[in-house]
Order: structure tokens, then sequence, then C-alpha cells
């Protein structure tokens, strides 16, 4: 009983800590207009070998653009068309982020790992390069996957992930990503934090719920990979979530 709730108290304690280390969207966000005002053509995808990465890819050819996708092995992604550009990279290199990043009118990155043990900062270092890159070369718009589980949305991934998934598997994972939204928070480019939910390999649908208040504190909400790549690239044409962090579930 002893250790129980002394494992209650510690996942509680860190999404508390999740909660405040997270970034925080005020009820009322302020943005000038932003990248809706323009046309983009040139995106550059990061993490497209990742699941919803490859959503992203596949949805950007079908809407037009002109897609560079940054990954660490080509061999991966097996997508061959003309409007399609792969560059080998790693998010952690500055060089080939650089390399990457200039020319684009805008980046979405669904960047993830595996490498839950031992803590490590490859999220927040690898968002750090390229935002830096897109500063250095003027790219304007950043549309970045997060989670929901932090920053204002701290707990409304369900109680399973409340109290087992992120405090025993995912902890150092989402103590990254709270740093990865603290980056994008404070750079200067146009940026939006996408905070879906369980994500799955399900078909799109085309009709999510989106916003600040998303998510339950009782049941894990989820949402397809498909869904959240068409509501990432919706931000490329939109300016509502301008500097916020909206939540997206079925």
């Amino acid at each position: 009983m002893t250790l129980l709730l002394v494992f209650v108290f510690y996942a509680i304690a860190l999404t508390v800590a999740l909660a405040f280390a997270g970034y925080r969207s005020s009820p009322i966000t302020a943005s000038s207009p932003g990248l809706a005002r323009r046309r983009v053509t040139r995106v550059l995808i990061v993490g497209a070998t990742g699941g919803t990465g490859r959503q992203l890819v596949a949805q950007a050819l079908e809407r037009g653009f002109a897609v560079t996708a940054l990954v660490r092995n080509p061999a991966k992604l097996q997508v061959a068309h003309p409007q399609l550009t792969v560059v080998r990279g790693d998010v952690l290199d500055a060089g080939s982020v650089e390399t990457a990043v200039r020319g684009q009118q805008a980046v979405l990155s669904a960047l993830g790992h595996k490498r839950f043990y031992p803590p490590n900062r490859i999220l927040s270092e690898g968002t750090r390069n390229i935002l830096r890159a897109m500063e250095a070369h003027g790219v304007p718009r950043f549309v970045c996957e997060t989670s929901l589980g932090i920053g204002d949305s701290a707990g409304r991934l369900g109680v399973y992930y409340t109290f087992f998934t992120i405090p025993v598997v995912l902890p150092f994972y989402y103590w990254d990503k709270t740093r990865q939204e603290g980056v994008i928070a404070t750079s200067n480019v146009e940026w939006v934090i996408v905070r879906p939910g369980l994500l799955t390999n399900g078909e799109k649908r085309g009709r999510y719920r989106h916003g600040r208040h998303v998510g339950s504190f009782l049941w894990t909400v989820r949402i397809s990979r498909a869904d959240v790549a068409d509501f990432m690239l919706n931000q490329l044409e939109s300016d509502t979530y301008l500097r916020t962090a909206p939540g997206v579930c079925w």
C-alpha cells in the first residue's frame, strides 16, 4: 500500500511538473497576420519516415506542395514523386538541417524517436537546430507535433496515460517534449504546436475536435496519424492557432 501511495504521488507530481514546464496558451492570444496571407508552395517535413511524417509527405504531395523530406535513412521513406526531394541528414547535425531548411517557405515537424531511456534532448535540441536555421534563412512558419499531456493539456490523455504510460514508460520523453515546446514558444518564427491524442493508423476522417480544451481526464482520446497530418497541413493556410498549442483528437 505504501509503495502504491508513493507511486500515485509521483504520477501526480509528474503531471503537475509537465503542466508547468510545457507551453501554456493564453485564453486569447493576439497574433499578427501570418503566412495565411501568403501562398505556400515549398515545405520541409522533418521526421518523414515516422507514422505521422509519412502521412504528411503523402498528403502534402496530394495538395500540390513541393516537398523536401529530411531523413536519416532515405531507404525507409520508400516514396518516389517528381515533387519530392529527399535530403539525408540528422536534426542533431546543424549543418544538414540548414541545408534542408534553405529555400523553404514552411517546416512541418513530426520528429520522434524510441530512445525512451536514458534521459536525452533529441526532441528539444533537434527542434532548436531547425528553428535556428529557419530564423537564419527567413523561413516563416513552423508547425510541430508534440502531444496532449503537457502544458495546459496535462492529464488530458486520460487516467491510463497519466498514471501509468507517462510516469512508467515515457517520463524522460515527455519531459523533453516540454523543453521542445519551450524552445518553440521563445522563437521568432510563426509557430503552431499541435498536440494529438493517442495516435492510430486509422483512415483519415477529416472530422475531428481541435482547440485548447480538447482531451479527457478520464478516457484515452485517440486520433489517426492521417487526421493529424491533415490538421497540421491546414495550419499552413490558417492563422487561427498562430502561436498557440491546440489539442486534436476524435
